[in-house]
């Protein structure tokens, strides 16, 4: 079981919002079958049946196993994740581009941006899994706390600089077999680049 799955597919997207598919999705971080989320959730066992089937028809849940139980068979399922997150590429025609207004102090830019590394991030976990391999990624999470805005601005200047500082060191356009990476502070290759399924040693 994956810790985060993205999901890309507008159809599996669909089936992961209805509340109820959501709930069954919660209930099976722990294996369970149609009975067991039937006596769970208070519902009919044909009903979770058919929302199991659904959400087994889209990769959202997987056969853990088979039990034979007398004359029957019960079939286990378990979550292919313990969460989800919806990758703008399920969304295409309306999906944001940080590309078309940027603006580094707008709030809807950096939502934009957010997007995209999702998208981005998510094709990467998606072409290294079907290839069972491993994505290199390096993220930085901190916070903060300003005395005032003019601290806060000061941050973003000296930020800024060495970051750029950084770019201006290391990036170098003309490398034979180079792979290029975005930095937002979270640094990952894009996807579609040279070398996007080499392993981690080769990396």
């Amino acid at each position: 079981m994956l810790d985060v799955a993205v999901i890309e597919e507008p159809a599996a997207a669909e089936a992961s919002l209805d509340p109820l598919r959501s709930r069954i999705l919660a209930e099976l971080v722990e294996p369970g079958s149609a009975a067991s989320l039937a006596a769970a959730l208070g519902l009919p066992r044909q009903k979770v049946n058919y929302h199991l089937k659904e959400l087994e028809r889209h990769g959202l849940v997987e056969l853990q196993e088979e039990r034979r139980k007398g004359n029957m068979t019960e079939r286990v399922y378990r979550a292919t994740a313990s969460s989800y997150v919806i990758s703008p590429a399920a969304l295409s025609a309306v999906s944001p581009d940080p590309s078309r207004s940027p603006d580094q102090l707008s709030a809807r830019w950096l939502v934009a941006l957010g997007a995209r590394l999702v998208q981005e991030v998510g094709a990467l976990l998606a072409g290294a899994a079907r290839a069972r391999q491993r994505v290199a990624t390096f993220g930085i999470d901190a916070e903060v706390r300003f005395a005032s805005p003019t601290d806060r601005s000061a941050f973003v200047e000296e930020l800024s600089a060495a970051v750029a500082s950084l770019v201006g060191r290391y990036h170098d356009e003309s490398a034979e077999g180079g792979r290029t990476h975005r930095v937002v502070v979270a640094l990952h290759q894009v996807p579609g680049t040279p070398g996007t399924r080499r392993t981690d040693e080769e990396r």
